[in-house]
């Protein structure tokens, strides 16, 4: 099983609502700065991290490679020394960082520790802690410019929270109109939309409103026919029960479940797919079971407290791109009666290293000469994305090792977050260009049914996620590598993922998005 982050919500301390205000009263003193680990003050940053390592044996540089952190995690790591008080040892010996919660983010006390510019931190132990470059740390500016430029962020805060504002009034309005337009341009069927406003990922939506992306998943025999079989060889599990199909695309899903015996199929999604999928229900007569619902669910009324199944086919490449889970998890705790069934129930995914030169070549070496030109500096772009491809049978060079093991039913946010170690042994010999991520789904019913997404399997859509690695390396039948993994989501969009693999002590990054 994968090790996952610790939700370490519970150990954050609460606060009143009129503390979001603390921006507005926060005063820069003239005060020296304090260690983080014990009373002594200093004049300087460049002082107290001296000190902090010498006398406490912490190294904020140490620390900044081992969890590649950003100016966000060092100021939610200044807030959670400061409030929870912990040794220095356990800072630097524990396997995750205590302090990657939001709460540590709420504004505090202003003290010269969050006045450092973090990302001028050197990158290499031989950095001096104090100064990258030459330039000059924040520390050591004058606390009055300080003071002028945290009230110009507040001002530009400001003047964004009333556009906000603004736009959120102007959505509200936009909502009222369309919910007029459903109620009164409704024929007699009784599918019933109801509408929700979009607050996020309008990209990400919209892009499943375009018609070839369903025509294939549809035309994915593996995907589609498992669903298919799971539900239909299953009926009894759905006889006059309730069902709810989150991302309910073309509606393939729901006319299954209603198919099998279900009494009410609730079938949600944010995409515009959904108006023909009520022509879809329509045409197939199925309007007296199945309900649309237009919107995001977590936004969105539904017209059941509680259902006794939640289907979705949510997952996506890498199994964990695209954040959709996370729609299922909320529909799981929200809506989902006590012993209902999730379907699928469980997903693993898994790692398998690849020998594929003349793929490699045409991918990562082909910007070595370009018409004559030398274009080497597209490598790094090149093998920082993950690459979605199908890998031939023929190519896998290592064992297939799982990675991470995903309960639906008790799963939380943070499954996406986690840490694997594990060793690769060669099959046969050859050199190892690539690892290759896929992903198994399960449907754990009386009439089982799961499927593959590997490169042993037959081919579907999500194909597999390829991580060309920056050094080629030959082994031997036999020879085993120890390696690791660590995924998370990417800050910048939320539905990508950030992925890192160390093989024998060599760090590669990559991602998904």
């Amino acid at each position: 099983m994968a090790e996952a982050f610790p939700d370490s919500s519970p150990t954050c301390p609460k606060s009143d609502e009129e503390d979001s205000d603390g921006w507005d009263e926060m005063e820069v003193g003239g005060e020296q700065t304090t260690c983080l680990f014990c009373p002594l003050q200093f004049h300087t940053i460049a002082v107290a991290l001296d000190h902090c390592r010498t006398a406490h044996n912490f190294d904020l540089l140490v620390l900044k490679n081992k969890y590649n952190m950003d100016c966000y995690s060092y100021i939610k790591m200044i807030n959670y020394i400061r409030l929870q008080k912990p040794e220095p040892e356990i800072m630097l010996e524990t396997n995750v960082a205590l302090w990657d919660d939001d709460c540590y983010l709420k504004p505090g006390d202003m003290e010269p520790w969050l006045m450092y510019d973090f990302d001028d931190l050197g990158s290499a132990p031989s950095t001096p802690h104090y100064a990258v470059d030459g330039k000059t740390p924040i520390s050591n500016l004058s606390f009055a410019d300080l003071q002028r430029h945290i009230h110009d962020l507040n001002l530009q805060f400001k003047q964004k929270e009333m556009l906000i504002e603004s736009y959120k009034k102007d959505m509200e309005k936009m909502r009222q109109v369309t919910r007029c337009l459903v109620d009164s341009g409704e024929p007699g069927g009784k599918t019933t939309v109801f509408d929700s406003t979009i607050t996020e990922s309008a990209d990400y939506f919209n892009s499943y409103s375009h018609f070839d992306i369903h025509h294939q998943m549809l035309n994915d025999k593996v995907r589609t026919e498992s669903y298919r079989d799971a539900i239909l060889n299953n009926s009894q599990a759905f006889d006059g029960k309730i069902v709810l199909d989150v991302g309910c695309g073309t509606g393939i899903l729901s006319m299954f479940c209603a198919k099998a015996g279900a009494s009410t199929v609730i079938g949600v999604d944010q995409s515009d797919v959904v108006y023909k999928a009520m022509d879809i229900v329509r045409e197939n007569s199925l309007q007296d079971k199945i309900q649309l619902v237009k919107g995001q669910l977590e936004k969105t009324s539904l017209p059941f407290e509680k259902v006794d199944i939640i289907v979705s086919e949510w997952m996506g490449y890498f199994l964990l791109f695209e954040g959709m889970l996370d729609s299922v998890i909320f529909a799981r705790n929200k809506y989902l009666n006590a012993g209902g069934l999730l379907l699928p129930n469980r997903c693993k995914i898994s790692l398998v290293g690849v020998c594929d030169r003349e793929r490699y070549d045409s991918v990562v070496n082909f910007w070595d000469q370009v018409y004559g030109f030398s274009m080497k500096c597209m490598k790094p772009e090149i093998l920082l994305d993950a690459h979605v491809e199908t890998v031939p049978e023929d190519k896998i060079l290592t064992n297939s090792v799982v990675v991470s093991e995903i309960d639906i039913s008790t799963c939380d946010s943070y499954v996406c977050n986690f840490k694997k170690t594990f060793t690769l042994t060669a099959l046969k010999g050859g050199d190892l260009t690539a690892i290759a991520g896929y992903f198994d789904t399960f449907f754990d019913l009386p009439s089982k049914v799961k499927f593959s997404t590997g490169p042993q399997a037959t081919k579907t859509h999500w194909q597999q996620t390829v991580f060309y690695l920056k050094d080629v390396r030959s082994l031997k039948e036999g020879e085993s590598i120890k390696c690791s993994i660590e995924c998370s989501r990417l800050r910048k969009n939320l539905r990508g993922l950030s992925v890192v693999l160390i093989l024998d002590g060599t760090k590669y990054d990559f991602v998904i998005d």
